[in-house]
């Protein structure tokens, strides 16, 4: 299992998927091809049916900048190995083909061609939580612990960069307003919601809070701000919406809140290795469901819980989004994506709650509830797994 960076990618949005991981692929491929006259960058699948809702185009077109770059979509072909596939092709002043190059954005921003860089940066032994469990009960200590066992603690480092990305795109997007790009005509709420919040009391004021801070770092990110994933881009408002609220209630330091991202980012890989977080492959429960989890992981964490119950509130996050589609209107990362960040974070701070309240003790583990996840997303039809083919995607508007 790789280390938990790879789950928190700083980078702008609106999609891990669409746009940060076919622009690193073309930074990469140019890098091997400098010397080429033109490019052709030939989009597959998922990744041609949503690609210029996700600004798919522009992303790459500017890694190739100032080189000439030709665009093909074919989102009718679907590559066996990954619905988001991508055919890269360096070309010399004859036009004749002089390298080419098939990758695949397989989800939170990740590359591979599926044989060179499939066993990189494997950092961990342990990747089931069971197995983790198990490390915890023996040493007594707990998930976060496990981590910086694991990657050392630098990583509180990187950590410390990512939180700081994730407050920055809460602030920003709680005073930006207008309306989103991309055509729908979406306008902004987060400012609006913060400034509400201020005329209520007690939960509903916690609630309204909540909202809007989830909902500022996904509108960031549907204007292409510069944001984190947690896990993805189009689930990237729930960790932090989550942590800073709960900073804020409870005065927690920053160092708690990077002991719990630490552990957010363990559950998150424990998906990304057992099932995925790519909305194309598993449909939006991968994506919002895994920020869910992660969130309840965290949240549970900083209010006391028990490894056990911090297991539970995990897998309450996953279980609860099961069967959730992807199935964004004119393939933007907008409706219904920005809203789910917001339902997201307010069901992590209930699982949580529910977990508190028992023993930790629970009939379907979060190994199982992966796995489950995991073959909910291999039996959804396509159209229902980011190809806006079907659901909302089909709406009129």
């Amino acid at each position: 299992m790789e280390s938990i960076k790879e789950i928190f990618r700083i980078g702008n949005g609106p999609s891990s998927s669409h746009t940060m991981g076919p622009k690193k692929a073309a930074v990469i491929f140019k890098s091997k091809y400098d010397n080429a006259a033109s490019y052709v960058a030939v989009l597959y699948g998922s990744l041609a049916a949503t690609g210029k809702g996700h600004l798919t185009d522009t992303a790459i077109i500017k890694a190739f900048e100032p080189k000439e770059v030709k665009i093909e979509w074919k989102p009718e072909v679907f590559l066996p190995k990954h619905p988001n596939g991508l055919k890269l092709e360096a070309l010399d002043s004859d036009k004749k083909v002089i390298g080419n190059w098939t990758v695949y954005s397989v989800g939170g921003g990740k590359i591979t061609d599926f044989e060179s860089d499939e066993t990189e940066n494997k950092l961990y032994d342990l990747t089931m939580m069971a197995d983790i469990l198990a490390w915890t009960k023996k040493t007594g200590k707990s998930f976060w612990e496990y981590v910086e066992s694991v990657e050392g603690a630098e990583i509180y480092d990187y950590l410390r960069e990512v939180w700081n990305v994730m407050c920055n795109s809460i602030k920003r997007g709680i005073e930006n307003e207008g309306i989103l790009p991309g055509g729908l005509g979406l306008a902004r709420k987060a400012s609006s919601y913060f400034v509400k919040a201020k005329n209520y009391s007690g939960s509903l004021k916690g609630k309204t809070l909540i909202f809007s801070y989830a909902l500022a770092v996904a509108e960031e990110n549907a204007s292409g701000g510069l944001i984190s994933t947690a896990p993805t881009c189009g689930s990237c408002g729930v960790v932090p919406a989550v942590l800073k609220y709960l900073q804020e209630s409870f005065s927690f330091s920053d160092e708690k809140i990077l002991r719990a991202l630490a552990t957010a980012g363990l559950f998150g890989n424990i998906v990304k290795e057992n099932a995925s977080i790519s909305g194309a492959k598993v449909g939006c429960q991968g994506e919002i469901g895994t920020a869910c989890s992660m969130a309840s992981a965290a949240a549970t964490q900083l209010l006391g819980g028990t490894p056990n119950q911090i297991e539970y509130a995990a897998e309450m996050g996953i279980e609860h989004h099961l069967g959730l589609t992807c199935d964004p209107i004119n393939g933007l990362v907008q409706v219904p994506c920005i809203e789910r960040n917001a339902f997201a974070s307010e069901r992590a701070l209930n699982t949580s709650t529910f977990a508190l309240l028992s023993d930790g003790r629970h009939l379907v583990s979060f190994d199982k509830i992966v796995k489950t996840m995991n073959q909910t997303g291999h039996d959804l039809p396509s159209i229902y797994k980011e190809t806006s083919e079907g659901g909302l995607a089909l709406l009129d508007i």
